[in-house]
């Protein structure tokens, strides 16, 4: 009578703990991919690679790699400056909004959460705001990223500390594929 218990709960524990396994490798094959057939979620695509950035005077600037992940539903960002700074975004089609979104957070302590869409230029324009830690307050903030005739990505991106009536430069880089020739 024991040796049957044992069998029972043996086998009890083996379908409990099997057929998830098998059931879960079965859903995952056949999960739907929203992003990939989202017409939108490819719009930014010319952002995606490894890059070599530089600034409009040659000067290097650092590397970023962008990849896009989940299934084609978000772009992550790494960044890393030849000073040392680091940062991430995610990087992402609202589709309940209408809109891109992209939130980074830098090592700095730097926080931007800004959105927006493809231009009739084919530009992608964000607009919104950065805030760093341990600061008072937060400032409007824009981005835009232009694929250029070369290959080349440039990347301007402005703050404004009042209410966006004038406009600083805070970034502008351009974007050269790894193992291309820096223009």
């Amino acid at each position: 009578m024991k040796q049957r218990r044992f069998r029972a709960l043996a086998c009890a524990l083996l379908v409990a703990f099997c057929v998830p396994v098998t059931g879960q490798d079965a859903t995952d094959a056949e999960a739907p991919r929203p992003c990939a057939d989202l017409r939108e979620t490819s719009q930014f695509d010319f952002w995606i690679g490894t890059w070599d950035v530089h600034m409009a005077d040659g000067r290097k600037a650092g590397v970023n790699v962008i990849a896009k992940e989940q299934g084609g539903c978000v772009l992550v960002e790494t960044w890393a400056s030849v000073r040392g700074g680091t940062g991430t975004s995610m990087n992402y089609y609202d589709p309940a909004g209408g809109q891109w979104v992209q939130n980074w957070i830098g090592a700095d302590g730097s926080l931007i959460d800004i959105r927006g869409g493809l231009q009739d230029d084919g530009a992608m324009l964000l607009t919104g705001f950065i805030q760093y830690y341990g600061r008072d307050g937060r400032r409007d903030f824009r981005g835009r990223w232009t694929l250029l005739d070369d290959g080349r990505v440039k990347q301007h991106f402005e703050e404004s500390a009042d209410g966006g009536d004038t406009w600083t430069e805070w970034f502008i880089g351009y974007y050269t594929r790894r193992g291309t020739d820096a223009r």
